[in-house]
């Protein structure tokens, strides 16, 4: 090969690696536009109404899963009905048995990304009340009531210094007068094929959470090589600083690690 064929050849397979480059950051710069928000046990999706208006400001298509939380499977089937109501790709969002919903429901086709807001992130064979029922010690216990009727709920008198100590006083006094039935099935329903082992993932550690302890929170999130924003925040962060969770979403949307 002369030295003319070889300029040639060069400039050609630049010219192709630079095309390349260019289509990957293209790809990459493209924000996911729907964002689908999972709440968890013992309350509704109305705790997103903050997250939901400043994403909806800064021009995300949101849509929030109201979940009966009923079992784990019900769940799942109503979440992915939202997902299917999408137009496009979906960052898929969980808050506390919420994340053991999206990694049920994640593996869905349109479901691109994970955020984890104070979330259990189960493996597979794992659910709620297994990653629950071995407390270490000096671990904040949640006040859980005896079940009725195959349903949880929480002590209500101890429901804001667990779920929602950073939330103002007559909000978290509605949240716990509100709650929500949580089935005994939802809590110990297992994963089978976990989202998060094929989908990238994103993790908000609250670091004042009562509800979850944050090491448990951080053990779940390496697990799942999740990239991973701490905040000083109660199990309810996602109602008290919603601009935090906001910004996590949107980073997700963004694919920015």
């Amino acid at each position: 090969m002369n030295l003319k064929t070889l300029a040639v050849a060069t400039a050609i397979v630049t010219s192709l690696a630079s095309t390349a480059n260019a289509a990957d950051q293209t790809q990459t710069s493209q924000a996911i536009k729907n964002v689908v928000l999972v709440h968890g046990g013992f309350v509704d999706g109305s705790g997103w109404q903050k997250v939901y208006n400043i994403l909806k400001k800064n021009g995300y298509n949101v849509s929030i899963v109201q979940n009966p939380t009923t079992s784990l499977a019900d769940d799942v089937a109503v979440t992915k009905r939202t997902i299917a109501r999408q137009d496009g790709g979906v960052v898929l969002v969980g808050h506390s048995y919420g994340g053991a919903v999206i990694s049920e429901a994640g593996t869905d086709p349109k479901v691109q990304r994970l955020v984890y807001i104070a979330a259990f992130a189960p493996d597979a064979g794992e659910s709620v009340q297994s990653l629950t029922s071995n407390p270490a010690p000096g671990a904040p216990v949640p006040p859980i009531l005896a079940p009725q009727d195959g349903f949880l709920f929480l002590d209500r008198a101890k429901f804001a210094a667990s779920f929602a100590g950073d939330v103002p006083s007559d909000e978290a006094g509605f949240m716990a007068d509100s709650q929500v039935p949580w089935g005994l099935q939802a809590a110990g329903g297992a994963i089978t094929v976990p989202a998060w082992k094929s989908k990238p993932s994103w993790y908000l550690v609250a670091t004042d959470d009562r509800m979850i302890p944050p090491p448990v929170q951080r053990m779940m999130a390496q697990r799942a090589g999740a990239t991973v924003s701490e905040a000083p925040g109660s199990h309810a962060i996602y109602v008290s600083q919603p601009e935090v969770v906001a910004k996590i979403i949107e980073q997700a949307a963004h694919g920015q690690k």
